[in-house]
């Protein structure tokens, strides 16, 4: 499922006192499959981008398709519903009295039979990498991971085609973040669907994704390669953003080891240069 964005601004509180340019003439093209991540400071304009993806908010300027139909039009609220989202702290949004319930909320809005859902819902949460028996569980008697996948089933039981996660691994310990990211990760894979990552760590989006799109003050600073824009540590580092840890590393052995490419992004890859290098030694 292929996105366009094109000439996209947003306003918050437009004719107020309180006006903010949130986004600004922001275009570019997502083709089916792809796997972004997008980054950039604090208020530099990522979760109100991707609030618009599916139409929880509405451009104040420019417009949004999906497979070139316009979803701000009239009557694209299934196209709208192909694009699921799941929000920063996604785990406050569970109310239900078992996950099961919880993650079939969307279907019954749907009006799908009782089969149908106990079907789709149990595979949903199998997908995610949750037991059988956590189905009839409390959500609120889970982990902090746990949580979060039995969010990010509610949205997958719906089958999207584009899956928008906005800071999924927030608040959650090393071990949650790296299992999340490898679910997301497997996901993309398995199902072939296009995903959108919005994240703070450059090391994941580095090691996860192909496409990595910039966002200073409402616009797209840089938009390419995980290689070509991390190579730019320089104008990351202008606009309160960093390249991965391990390339600042990389560079200072290359200090002391000038042969030694220091063009590196991921843990793998510098473990993968060190070991080339003491193999001609």
């Amino acid at each position: 499922m292929s996105i366009k964005v094109e000439n996209l601004s947003y306003v918050y509180m437009k004719g107020t006192p309180y006006e903010k340019k949130a986004l600004d003439k922001v275009n570019f093209v997502i083709a089916d499959g792809d796997f972004i991540g997008i980054i950039g400071h604090t208020g530099s304009g990522k979760s109100t981008l991707v609030q618009h993806l599916n139409g929880l908010l509405k451009p104040t300027e420019g417009k949004i398709y999906i497979n070139g139909v316009d979803i701000s039009a009239k009557n694209t609220k299934e196209l709208r519903n192909q694009v699921g989202i799941v929000f920063q702290y996604p785990e406050h949004q569970l109310f239900e009295e078992t996950v099961f319930k919880d993650v079939a909320f969307g279907l019954e809005k749907r009006g799908l039979s009782k089969a149908e859902i106990e079907v789709k819902v149990n595979e949903a949460i199998q997908t995610v990498g949750l037991s059988e028996e956590a189905s009839s569980k409390s959500p609120f008697e889970l982990s902090g991971g746990q949580k979060r996948r039995v969010a990010i089933a509610g949205v997958l039981v719906l089958e999207p085609k584009v899956l928008v996660l906005d800071e999924p691994t927030a608040g959650l310990d090393p071990k949650g973040r790296d299992d999340i990211f490898e679910l997301i990760s497997n996901l993309q894979k398995r199902l072939g669907i296009t995903v959108i990552l919005v994240s703070h760590s450059m090391e994941d989006i580095a090691r996860l994704v192909n496409r990595v799109i910039v966002m200073n003050m409402g616009t797209i600073e840089m938009d390419g390669s995980p290689s070509e824009v991390f190579s730019q540590a320089e104008g990351l580092e202008k606009i309160g953003l960093s390249v991965p840890q391990i390339t600042y590393l990389m560079r200072k052995i290359k200090s002391f080891v000038p042969e030694i490419n220091d063009n590196i992004f991921t843990v793998a890859e510098a473990k993968a240069e060190i070991i080339k290098h003491l193999r001609k030694q």
